[in-house]
C-alpha cells in the first residue's frame, strides 16, 4: 500500500521550525495581554479584537514561509536583483509621499494597510549583497570594483532610509558590513567606508542641526541627539524625560526571576507600545529573568542554526544569503531587548516575529522561509552558480 504524503511538509532545518513555532506562541499570549488598554482606547474594550488581528498576520505570515520555504533558493538570486531596484523606488516613493508620522515619513499606504518599506529594502538588500558578493569573489581586493558593486548599493538603501529611521538605517549598515566582512572583503576597506559614512552621518546630523535649508530634508535630526543624550545622562534629574525607560525598568523589577504570570503585567496600562518597541519588558515582567533569558536563548539558537547553514550550504550564494537574514532578524533582535533593559537608547525596533506588527510579520516570515530554502537544499544542490 501507498504511504499517504503529509499535506504540509515542513522541509528544511528542523530547529528553525521549532524556534518560530515557539517564538509564535509567545507572542500570541504576550500581544493578547499587552493590548489590554489599546483595545478599551481604539476597539471599545474588545480585548480580542487586537489579538485575532495579529493571529490573522501570524497565519498569513507562516503561509508566506512555507511557500518561500519550498521554492529552491537559487532563484531568489534574479529575484532579489529585482526587489533590491523595487526597494529603492518604494523608499524614494515614501520619503515624497509617504504617510507622515513624528516628522518621519516611513510608510506608504496600500489597500488600507501601512507598509514600511524599509522591511522591503532589508530583505531585498541582503539577496542583492549576497549575489553581489559571489559575482565579486574574484576582485574583493579592488577598492573600485568593491565599492561600485558592494558599497554603493548598500550606501543607497542606507541613506534613503536615513533621513525618516537613523536606527533602522545603522541597523542595516551594520548587518551589511557584518556580511561583507563574512564575505571575505578586506578589512581596510570596510574601515576605510565605515569612517566615510561616520564622517558623513555626522556632518549631516550637524548641519541639520544648525542650517535651516538642510533641517527641513532631516526634521528628526534633534531627536536622535536627544535621544543619545537622554541615554547618557543622569536619568534621575528629571524622570519626565525618561518615561519610556522608567516604566520599562519598572516592569523589569517586577518580574523578578519567576515573573507576575501570563496576563498580570501592570506596566502594559502605563508603559507606552508595550505590545511592539517595548513587548520584551513586559514578558520579562510577566514571565521573570527566566522568560527572558528563553527568548534570548531562542535568538541565540537561531543565529547559530544560520551559521551552521552558513557553514554547511553547497554554494557561496546560499550560504551568503542565510547568514545575511539571519544576522539582519537577530541583531534587530539583540537591539530591541537591549533597549527594553536601558542598555541602548531608544530606537524603535520591535522584537521579530514576536512584537504586534502586520506587514513587518509577513517580511519576517518570508526571511526565515527564504533561510529555510536554503537549508533545505543543503542536501541536493549542486549548482556552482556560474550564471549569477
Amino acid at each position: 500500500m501507498k504511504e499517504r504524503k503529509p499535506y504540509i511538509n515542513l522541509e528544511g532545518d528542523k530547529t528553525i521550525w521549532a524556534v518560530v513555532f515557539l517564538l509564535m506562541l509567545v507572542s500570541i499570549l504576550v500581544v493578547y495581554s499587552a493590548t489590554g488598554a489599546l483595545a478599551y482606547k481604539n476597539a471599545e474594550g474588545n480585548t480580542w479584537h487586537y489579538f485575532l488581528k495579529h493571529g490573522m498576520f501570524l497565519v498569513v505570515g507562516f503561509f508566506a514561509m512555507y511557500v518561500t520555504h519550498i521554492i529552491p533558493h537559487r532563484y531568489y538570486a534574479r529575484l532579489g536583483q529585482l526587489a533590491f531596484f523595487t526597494s529603492l523606488g518604494l523608499l524614494m516613493y515614501t520619503l515624497v509621499a509617504g504617510v507622515n508620522l513624528n516628522n518621519a515619513s516611513r510608510w506608504i499606504s496600500i489597500g488600507g494597510h501601512s507598509l514600511q518599506t524599509s522591511d522591503v529594502a532589508k530583505l531585498a538588500l541582503m539577496m542583492f549583497l549576497a549575489r553581489q558578493l559571489v559575482k565579486c569573489k574574484d576582485y574583493l581586493h579592488d577598492w573600485k570594483e568593491v565599492a561600485w558593486k558592494l558599497f554603493a548599493p548598500l550606501t543607497a538603501v542606507c541613506v534613503l532610509i536615513f533621513p525618516a529611521n537613523f536606527s533602522t538605517a545603522a541597523l542595516v549598515m551594520l548587518t551589511g558590513l557584518c556580511l561583507l566582512f563574512l564575505g571575505g572583503v578586506y578589512f581596510r576597506h570596510l574601515i576605510a567606508y565605515v569612517g566615510g559614512m561616520v564622517g558623513a552621518a555626522a556632518l549631516v546630523i550637524v548641519l541639520a542641526l544648525y542650517v535651516p535649508a538642510i533641517q527641513q530634508a532631516f526634521p528628526r535630526a534633534q531627536t536622535w541627539v536627544n535621544r543619545v543624550e537622554n541615554f547618557s545622562a543622569d536619568k534621575s534629574e528629571n524622570s519626565d524625560a525618561f518615561y519610556q525607560v522608567a516604566q520599562a525598568k519598572i516592569a523589569v523589577v517586577n518580574g523578578g526571576v519567576k515573573g507576575r504570570g501570563p496576563g498580570k503585567s501592570i506596566q502594559r496600562n502605563t508603559l507606552p507600545h508595550p505590545y511592539s518597541d517595548y513587548i520584551y519588558a513586559i514578558i520579562i515582567e510577566e514571565y521573570g529573568l527566566i522568560g527572558g533569558t528563553f527568548i534570548l536563548i531562542l535568538y541565540m539558537v537561531f543565529f547559530f542554526r544560520g551559521r551552521r547553514i552558513f557553514s554547511l550550504a553547497n554554494d557561496p550564494y546560499g550560504a551568503y544569503l542565510a547568514m545575511g537574514l539571519s544576522l539582519s532578524l537577530v541583531i534587530q533582535a539583540l537591539v530591541n531587548m537591549a533597549v527594553a533593559v536601558d542598555l541602548f537608547p531608544v530606537t524603535g525596533q520591535t522584537l521579530p516575529l514576536v512584537s504586534m506588527g502586520g506587514t513587518s510579520i509577513i517580511f519576517t516570515c518570508i526571511t526565515i522561509g527564504i533561510i529555510l530554502s536554503v537549508s533545505r537544499d543543503l542536501n541536493i544542490s549542486k549548482v556552482k552558480y556560474a550564471a549569477i
